[in-house]
């Protein structure tokens, strides 16, 4: 997210979907989160739009039985488009006949078809030098950990990435490229989903709804009649999405790309969208404001295959999530006392059961605002973590009490799976030992 947008920022609720890539491996990602940075980019427009869907379900249909796990041994040697010698994975290059390409791809790697109407892959990063602030890369880390602790948890694979791959498609913009780039290594992921590098899961439980987007290719948080009536470049965030890989989504990252740094006519587009969004006060072009443009202007051409969601904190404003952070815990200790499923040992592969569990005591918790849900993901929008030029409108300190709080918030629902826990959200370095069947019950026999 631009530096700008924190300072406007709307506090309201909700957001995304998609990823795939297998959290297994990601111990030896830690060593790439060196540095804090988070947005990343997107292919180029073609003239006529695909309104594609995916095609991982036709792939799955002709999966031979027998072929559970994915084969990464198995290459054969007939010819895809990986060795066509004008395939290019830079941001200028356009992508045409995508999903055949990956429809051919699967059927020529079948231990990969199956489930891959679901697959996602999560991206994510940060600046390839360190941080300004003293504790930037700390906080970094920390992020990091949080986003692979989630994909372990759920089977993701997850990309971190720390260079430019367009040197001109610096900070927000940076995304584009990157996330065009997977989706040409990843043909086996349905779902790409990019995150800002200071978010942070608040739900280690809570899986995106993928059935509610499947006649979508984007998934952002925002708010329909903030952009189409009130007209703010507010009205959604950029940086959290969830993109379907598909022709359409590289498409239609050609054309918000378009808007870029290393475009010719990214001046002209500064001035189009402040002339649009009344609202928007710093006269560069952005990626959040593009964005919301493209929203606003073609939703014609881009076929109505963009979801807003907004009843659910699939990117929530940190400022209206961390105070409620307390009383949310204290309300699923009184749901464990009550049910004993959820006060029983297990294996943390098997956990997603036990998230079901929870879900049956949730029904009237509300979501967003005023719920005593927890939120499912929560940005540090103007906090600036590793820079530390925060939004003036609150100190560093609240910054920072705040990250804590969260990131020990979404911690304890991970070394709990070990039978520890932090029993202070401000004390990071300390977790005591869990008793058994913790916490006791109140009925004295742990009724369910």
């Amino acid at each position: 997210m631009p530096k700008h947008n924190s300072l406007l920022r709307t506090k309201t609720s909700s957001f995304f979907s998609s990823c795939f890539l297998y959290a297994a491996g990601t111990s030896a990602s830690f060593l790439l989160a060196w540095a804090f940075w988070s947005f990343f980019s997107s292919p180029a427009p073609s003239a006529n739009p695909s309104p594609s869907r995916g095609l991982a379900s036709e792939a799955a249909l002709s999966c031979p039985a027998g072929k559970a796990g994915h084969n990464r041994s198995y290459d054969p040697p007939d010819p895809t488009f990986y060795d066509d010698p004008e395939l290019s994975y830079t941001i200028e290059k356009t992508i045409k006949n995508w999903d055949e390409k990956r429809r051919e791809w699967l059927e020529k790697h079948p231990s990969f078809a199956a489930g891959a109407a679901d697959r996602i892959l999560m991206v994510t990063g940060s600046q390839a030098t360190p941080c300004k602030n003293p504790i930037g890369d700390h906080l970094l880390l920390r992020f990091f950990k949080n986003k692979a602790d989630y994909c372990r948890i759920h089977g993701y694979d997850i990309f971190y990435n720390t260079v430019l791959l367009q040197p001109k498609m610096f900070s927000f913009w940076a995304k584009m490229p990157a996330v065009k780039a997977v989706m040409l290594a990843h043909p086996e992921a349905e779902w790409i989903w990019f995150l800002d590098s200071d978010t942070a899961f608040t739900d280690m439980d809570f899986t995106l709804p993928l059935d509610r987007y499947k006649a979508h290719n984007l998934v952002v948080h925002g708010w329909p009649h903030l952009i189409h009536r009130e007209k703010s470049w507010t009205g959604l965030n950029a940086g959290v999405f969830l993109m379907r890989n598909c022709q359409w989504s590289m498409d239609f990252m050609e054309e918000w790309a378009s808007m870029g740094p290393q475009a010719p006519e990214y001046d002209k587009w500064g001035v189009i969208q402040r002339t649009t969004f009344k609202d928007k006060t710093f006269p560069e072009s952005d990626d959040q404001t593009g964005l919301a443009y493209l929203i606003l202007k073609e939703r014609e051409k881009w076929g109505n295959k963009e979801y807003m969601e907004d009843e659910y904190y699939f990117e929530g404003y940190w400022m209206e999530i961390v105070g409620t952070l307390e009383n949310i815990t204290d309300a699923y200790t009184g749901i464990e006392k009550r049910e004993r499923r959820l006060r029983r040992r297990h294996a943390e592969r098997v956990g997603e059961s036990y998230g079901k569990v929870s879900q049956e005591h949730l029904k009237d918790a509300g979501y967003g605002r005023g719920s005593w849900r927890r939120p499912f993901m929560t940005h540090f929008t103007g906090c600036q973590p590793c820079s530390g030029d925060h939004n003036q409108m609150y100190s560093g300190q609240s910054c920072w009490d705040a990250m804590q709080i969260a990131l020990n918030f979404a911690d304890n629902q991970v070394p709990r799976r070990y039978g520890f826990v932090h029993r202070d959200l401000l004390d990071t370095s300390t977790v005591p030992p869990l008793p058994f069947e913790n916490p006791a019950s109140d009925l004295g026999g742990g009724a369910s």
